[in-house]
């Protein structure tokens, strides 16, 4: 695809810029450029088309130990000029505060221009032609041959949403570090709800999502296939049975097992937590955090993920990452700061949204697959419950505690799969469920989604194959 052109930023602009941002100690600027489009669409009725554009520039200035930042939604080059002498001397007023020293890891100079291969743009794509496509989405969701006894749905509301962004951004550091960008991302999500005979106290909810960089990860045959995903689902949680409490064999899905490796590993092993003393890793670092077959690794390479990305906010090049290693905790995520004040190599894992300041986050992070065909798997466990999907819960990554619940489950009994459960929740220490991984299957699932921290949200993955391990269902 080629550059968009409402985008560019005049080149000699550029070069203005690279002398403006001689400052300090260290200086980098971050200019971006977007747009995006919002569509919802509620038990049938279009609720809200909306789209906006949007502009600015975030200024990072180091001046020895202090840190200055300012933002604005401008590109005008006079008023990034005084947005850059802003930031230089809020920096030096943090250096007269600050406490600790700021060592940056150095980084190779990097000069890029990242040109989207999508195949087809969100753009060229009408939005009556989107909105078909939420609307296929309902009819298959609400299905009027589903009813009860007295002849109402049993599909009581669906609800569609989609939405697209593209834009262009560039990346310029006092180092020579010049980076630009296009970029694109569309995402769809649609849910049904279910209900017995009108039964208010049975209410039971499905959904699944769909995205990826072009407007080609959306078409019929995938938004029937998942549509009908979630209208089951939720019908078939009607009548399941609550799911009992008590320790267990437990089998997780690649995207149950990909949230926990995300909130309960990867969080902990975030290096900006890790200082904060909020990390069961802390201090860790070759010791044994996990079973012999147990490795967690984060990657922003895998193409078509949703978590790709060559670069991170800081100009570092994306790098595949070994957080634990047969089952031995073998590093952090670091951003450059992280990585220079702890002395440890860069990971390439400082990422912001927006204009907001880049903070340690994941990208794609998985636990690696194994040996196992998941049949096998079950007829090995012969009796335990099957946990499918997550909806959310709550991690301590300090004290090593999680909690997780499960969009359904299923008995496992005689190695097959029987009553179907629901209510199923995990919970216990991160460590303890890490040493009692006995099993992975060989499948490889990247889930989609966007992680939320410190006010900021990024798209990422999670997954892997499906894991066997032993832990408190509640």
């Amino acid at each position: 695809m080629e550059q968009i052109k409402e985008y560019e930023f005049p080149n000699g602009d550029l070069e203005k810029l690279e002398d403006l941002i001689d400052l300090g100690t260290y200086c980098d600027i971050r200019l971006n450029y977007g747009e995006s489009n919002h569509i919802t669409l509620k038990d049938g009725t279009i609720e809200e088309v909306s789209s906006g554009m949007s502009s600015g520039v975030c200024v990072r200035m180091l001046y020895e130990n202090g840190w200055g930042y300012a933002t604005a939604d401008t590109t005008d080059l006079k008023e990034i000029k005084e947005l850059i002498q802003k930031a230089y001397k809020v920096a030096k007023i943090a250096n007269n505060e600050s406490k600790k020293k700021v060592i940056l890891k150095e980084t190779p100079t990097n000069t890029d221009y990242i040109k989207s291969d999508i195949k087809i743009n969100p753009k060229d794509i009408s939005t009556e032609e989107k909105k078909e496509y939420l609307l296929e989405s309902h009819k298959n969701l609400i299905d009027e041959n589903t009813t009860n006894t007295n002849g109402s749905n049993k599909i009581v509301s669906t609800s569609v949403s989609y939405s697209d962004a593209t834009g262009y951004s560039l990346f310029m550091s006092s180092e020579g570090t010049k980076i630009e960008s296009d970029r694109t991302k569309v995402f769809m999500y649609m849910t049904a709800v279910a209900s017995g005979n009108n039964n208010s106290n049975n209410l039971q909810y499905a959904s699944e999502r769909i995205g990826g960089d072009g407007f080609e990860v959306i078409n019929y045959d995938k938004i029937i296939k998942l549509s009908t995903n979630a209208k089951e689902r939720a019908l078939r949680l009607l009548t399941a049975k609550q799911c009992p409490k008590g320790e267990f064999n437990v089998v997780l899905d690649p995207d149950l097992a990909g949230v926990f490796i995300h909130e309960a590993v990867g969080h902990a092993s975030e290096a900006d937590l890790v200082l904060q003393n909020d990390s069961v890793f802390k201090d860790k670092i070759g010791e044994v955090v996990g079973s012999e077959i147990v490795s967690v690794i984060d990657n922003p390479n895998i193409d078509n993920s949703f978590g790709y990305y060559k670069y991170d906010s800081e100009g570092v090049k994306g790098q595949k990452t070994t957080i634990i290693e047969n089952g031995v905790l073998k590093g952090y995520l670091h951003s450059r700061e992280t990585a220079g004040r702890m002395d440890m190599e860069l990971t390439g894992n400082g990422r912001a949204q927006g204009l907001n300041k880049p903070i340690v986050r994941m990208s794609n992070t998985y636990i690696k697959p194994m040996d196992w065909d998941f049949e096998e798997l079950l007829q090995d466990t012969k009796d335990g419950i099957y946990l499918k999907g997550s909806r959310g819960g709550q991690v301590d990554t300090g004290k090593g505690l999680f909690q997780f619940n499960s969009v359904e489950a299923f008995m496992i009994e005689k190695g097959e799969l029987t009553t179907p459960l629901r209510d199923a929740g995990l919970s216990g220490e991160i460590l303890d469920i890490l040493h009692n991984i006995d099993a992975i299957t060989n499948e490889f699932k990247l889930s989609i989604g966007y992680c939320g921290k410190g006010g900021q949200s990024v798209p990422v993955g999670d997954g892997g194959g499906s894991v066997r391990t032993r832990t408190t269902i509640c």
